[in-house]
């Protein structure tokens, strides 16, 4: 499903016109980055949470050149489901 279809999903169950619940979707999406980048978990009740993870640092290895880079630990984005929410996907 892309955000065109949730967009038109919205849509037709509330009977608000596409540019409206388009925007408000596109805001949700800023809000939840920039709560994110800002190190703040966005939770919502029954569905889940857009929480960091830290990731160690770890060696690599880049097998063209033939070398090994360090990748630094980082952030990165992940969402985790409610529990009421992953036992209806099952």
């Amino acid at each position: 499903m892309t955000k065109a279809d949730i967009v038109t999903e919205i849509a037709k169950s509330t009977g608000i016109d596409k540019a409206t619940v388009s925007t408000t979707v596109e805001s949700f999406m800023e809000v939840v980055k920039t709560s994110l980048i800002n190190q703040e978990p966005v939770y919502l009740r029954g569905f889940g949470s857009f929480i960091l993870k830290l990731r160690a640092k770890k060696t690599a290895r880049n097998i063209s050149k033939n070398t090994t880079i360090e990748i630094p630990a980082h952030n990165i984005a992940s969402f985790k489901p409610a529990k009421t929410f992953a036992v209806q996907v099952k």
